[in-house]
């Protein structure tokens, strides 16, 4: 099929890239002429495992293609994504003006048959907004409106494109449908050839439902999640009062198949784009149908307060923060993503600096991000160099490349054998035994 992508952010260009992996004709727009210019140079404006290779390999071979101009994409294409970003607002409402935007652009510049799909997270019955957005354009011109959220996890979201564990269509009608079960035919018949083929995946879901389920089902998903984080959070709490262990009690709650053991990790909390936005959109939505959604509420509360935790614990560990230098190693919300957006170190180190601690950090592949972000801190250049001198050394992100410090050598360099640690990604036990003081989550 020839398809366009509006956006060319994390989903808009993992999508389009895919999309061409499974053997479309595919065409990439954006309006940041920078970005497209830096993607037709071969190079990625973020960070993703696989991504740079593939977009490269589907452009090599004539599949894949960029541009700024929306009508070039609109003409060319019977199948139009959008992917374009939706921010949130001050009261956490989803900012949908560049989802409109282009709508308009969209309607202006058609000349046949379009079906439009929604690709951003939007609020349910955006998908009916942006009908009546082509209908008052009056172009004349037949399309279709569907839903179609997408579930790609940072770090791993060409995995999960290509190897996904369901896909949903919100549709109104058959021909959409159709459309769209054709798009997906080859990812789930496994019909494709890609390196990227899990041989692990023999059956993906696919539901089709109305617009309006299709739209909800996206929030609903990382609210729930939310709330499974925020849920082991807070028993961590207890546990640190009673004398329990965390990780010992997520372990037993996970063996239960109705809980399993995914997103009981307790920590300083989740960030990222997605969790905090959509959980702040849903309590929205719901607020604007008049259900006050108190329980999500909740889930907000406990998880702005984890940062507040981690410091406490790197104050109890230290009696004053203030000219101590504290070491941060991870600034991303997650590993294997540069992304740093509501990621809970930028608040650890704000509290650190109102504090008048000194701060040093590192991250593998986050510290370009960071010096956009980030005021008055000293960069790294390795775990090691930061540990160096320190007062106490504080893990904010579980990248594998921490777990596999050499505790021997940290423990050397730092000026106090202090680990205050925000993931749980060492043994308590071991820890005090190489002579650390390990402070932990919930143990």
């Amino acid at each position: 099929m020839n398809i366009c992508i509006i956006g060319t952010g994390h989903v808009g260009l993992v999508t389009g890239a895919c999309f061409a992996e499974i053997g479309n004709q595919v065409i990439c727009v954006d309006n940041d002429e920078e970005k497209i210019g830096t993607l037709k140079k071969g190079k990625m404006p973020i960070y993703e495992p696989h991504l740079e290779e593939l977009v490269k390999k589907n452009v090599d071979e004539g599949r894949l293609f960029f541009s700024t101009l929306i009508e070039e994409g609109v003409s060319k294409s019977s199948v139009i994504f959008i992917a374009v970003g939706t921010p949130p607002k001050e009261n956490g409402e989803a900012d949908l003006s560049s989802v409109e935007k282009v709508c308009s652009q969209i309607a202006r510049n058609m000349k046949d048959y379009k079906l439009v799909v929604e690709k951003s997270t939007v609020p349910v019955q955006t998908g009916q907004w942006i009908k009546r957005l082509f209908n008052l354009h009056d172009s004349h011109q037949d399309f279709d409106i569907a839903s179609n959220p997408e579930f790609l996890r940072e770090g791993s979201a060409i995995h999960d494109f290509l190897n996904p564990d369901r896909i949903v269509i919100g549709v109104e009608n058959e021909r959409a449908a159709n459309i769209l079960k054709e798009l997906y035919s080859p990812i789930i018949k496994r019909s494709f050839d890609s390196s990227l083929k899990s041989s692990l995946v023999n059956h993906i879901p696919l539901l089709i439902t109305d617009l309006q389920s299709a739209e909800l089902i996206k929030h609903a998903s990382n609210s729930f999640l939310a709330a499974k984080i925020s849920f082991i959070n807070a028993v961590a709490d207890i546990c640190e009062r009673v004398g329990a262990d965390v990780e010992k009690v997520a372990q037993g709650m996970g063996y239960d198949p109705r809980i399993v053991p995914a997103f009981l990790e307790a920590g300083v909390g989740f960030g990222g784009f997605c969790f905090p936005k959509d959980l702040q959109a849903f309590i929205q939505i719901a607020g604007k149908f008049n259900y006050d959604f108190a329980l999500l509420k909740e889930v907000e509360r406990i998880n702005k307060d984890r940062p507040r935790r981690l410091v406490e614990k790197i104050e109890e560990a230290l009696w004053v923060l203030k000219d101590k230098t504290i070491g941060i190693l991870g600034l991303a919300f997650k590993p294997d993503t540069d992304d740093m957006r509501f990621a809970p170190s930028i608040e650890v180190i704000n509290l650190l600096q109102k504090e008048k601690a000194k701060v040093k950090v590192y991250d593998p592949v986050a510290m370009d991000r960071a010096k956009m972000i980030l005021k008055n801190v000293e960069y790294g250049k390795n775990p090691y160099q930061v540990a160096e001198g320190s007062n106490a050394l504080v893990i904010v992100t579980e990248w594998s490349e921490f777990r596999d410090l050499d505790l021997a050598k940290t423990k050397s360099l730092l000026a106090s054998p202090i680990i205050v640690d925000g993931r749980n990604i060492f043994d308590p036990a071991k820890m005090k035994k190489l002579g650390f003081v390990y402070k932990a989550m919930g143990r």
